[in-house]
């Protein structure tokens, strides 16, 4: 075990080395910023939501990122019938519940209401590539939106952020 836990530690190493001879790599920070360091540097649109809705937000997204981690590691082990599965419950149209979604959007700039328009939309056209895949065995288009998928994350996050 104490082998193995060397050898990923040094995975991780090497790793971090590689990323930074990568244009555009984003540097491991040396210590956290203080907060009035990093208002300043970041760039992203401050959205508000009151304090209840906000938590509500977040755990939203905590349950999207739970999903694309589950949709990732079943379309790795070639289980695409779950993949989808996981990518309705928690990314599709139907994980909207009640009337959320509508007063979430009442506090979004019209751009991070686009950005979570088209990530459940692509989440629709991914559970069909995926259910397809699980009949036909090709793989190439679910990972295809999946992709578009992580690159709609990024964008909103890279955009937006939570106050």
């Amino acid at each position: 075990m104490p082998a193995a836990l060397l050898f990923a530690l040094a995975l991780s190493s090497a790793a971090a080395h590689d990323m930074s001879m990568h244009p555009g790599a984003m540097p491991a920070p040396a210590s956290a910023p203080d907060s009035a360091a990093t208002a300043r540097v970041d760039g992203r649109a401050e959205v508000r939501f009151p304090p209840e809705l906000r938590r509500e937000v977040l755990a939203t997204m905590r349950m999207h990122l739970q999903g694309l981690a589950e949709i990732q590691q079943a379309m790795a082990q070639g289980r695409f019938d779950d993949a989808a599965r996981v990518a309705s419950m928690t990314l599709g149209m139907s994980s909207m519940h009640g009337d959320q979604a509508e007063q979430e959007a009442r506090y979004m700039p019209p751009g991070m209401r686009e950005l979570g328009a088209r990530l459940h939309m692509q989440a629709g056209e991914f559970i069909v590539a995926a259910q397809d895949a699980t009949a036909t065995g090709d793989w190439h288009k679910p990972q295809m939106v999946f992709g578009r998928m992580m690159q709609t994350c990024v964008a909103c996050h890279a955009a937006y952020k939570l106050q």
